[in-house]
């Protein structure tokens, strides 16, 4: 296991169970097999509708809620100072605890920024009260994060972004550091999308199929997955992979008994495309704002 040290002193462990689009009947066995397993971190959202179940996976594993670090976000429509509070109960009464070791404003919601400053402020209060041990952000590009802290007083802990090969974001990365903010890559292993294939038309391509992860993959004996879990791990970063097979949950959390050499990992930044799988943060769809989350 491999943790990392917040800036605040807290520590989380850097590999986590992610639970994106893992369905409500699926995700409370997917979070109990991965606390068998091992894993300490487990990451979901409000958005995702799955709180509850990730409450329940924690309770049938059996293991002490004061051992397993949970992180969850707060969505676009519950922005605002009196509403992200109350996000957080609805959270806190999912999820079945009654503190959270991590909170994080999902988007930065940019044409309503006032409303992100207000829900930030409301997780400052959360964390003075002691209810959230972290607080952070997800998707937030580095104009985002210096606007939120010009108004704020609190620096994130943690800014979730899309990371993996071929969409390594270093421009955010950068900026996350010189903060000392930690990166958490979603979909650290290219898991939910597909890329133009270089030098072909029309041709797509999962980073899971590059040669050149296949390559490293074969010289040391592990899966793909493997190989980019752990160029995640070495590189400082917390990786949240997503399944809800027992068997590939095993897989993922098996990445601390080797390391990849110097030019594995340049031959792996090689394959950056600077092509987003996911929403701009900067252009978000009109439904994000439209998704109302249930209460308790």
């Amino acid at each position: 296991m491999i943790n990392l040290t917040l800036n605040n002193g807290v520590v989380m462990p850097a590999l986590g169970l992610g639970v994106y689009q893992s369905a409500p009947a699926a995700t409370a066995d997917a979070v109990e097999s991965a606390l068998r397993v091992g894993y300490r971190h487990i990451d979901t959202a409000a958005a995702y509708l799955n709180e509850r179940e990730v409450g329940e996976g924690i309770r049938r594993s059996g293991v002490p809620r004061d051992e397993v670090f949970i992180e969850t976000k707060v969505w676009v429509s519950d922005y605002g100072y009196d509403k992200t509070l109350h996000a957080f109960d609805k959270a806190r009464g999912k999820l079945g605890v009654d503190t959270l070791d991590l909170l994080i404003l999902h988007q930065p919601a940019p044409a309503d920024f006032d409303a992100v400053i207000a829900a930030y402020n409301a997780l400052e209060a959360l964390l003075a009260d002691g209810k959230v041990r972290a607080i952070g952000v997800s998707n937030f590009m580095p104009h985002h994060l210096e606007r939120l802290m010009q108004a704020t007083a609190v620096v994130p802990a943690i800014n979730q972004i899309e990371l993996h090969p071929f969409f390594a974001q270093r421009d955010v990365q950068a900026a996350n550091a010189t903060h000392g903010i930690v990166t958490q890559a979603w979909s650290p292993i290219g898991g939910i999308t597909f890329y133009p294939r270089r030098g072909a038309v029309g041709e797509r391509v999962s980073v899971m199929d590059a040669p050149t992860i296949r390559e490293i993959a074969g010289a040391h004996g592990k899966s793909p997955a493997q190989v980019m879990l752990r160029w995640h791990l070495q590189a400082g970063r917390s990786a949240i992979p997503k399944s809800v097979t027992p068997s590939r949950i095993a897989e993922n959390f098996e990445v601390f008994d080797f390391t990849l050499s110097a030019e594995d990992i340049e031959r792996i930044n090689r394959l950056d495309t600077g092509t987003r799988g996911g929403p701009d943060p900067d252009q978000p769809p009109a439904s994000f704002f439209d998704f109302v989350i249930p209460e308790a």
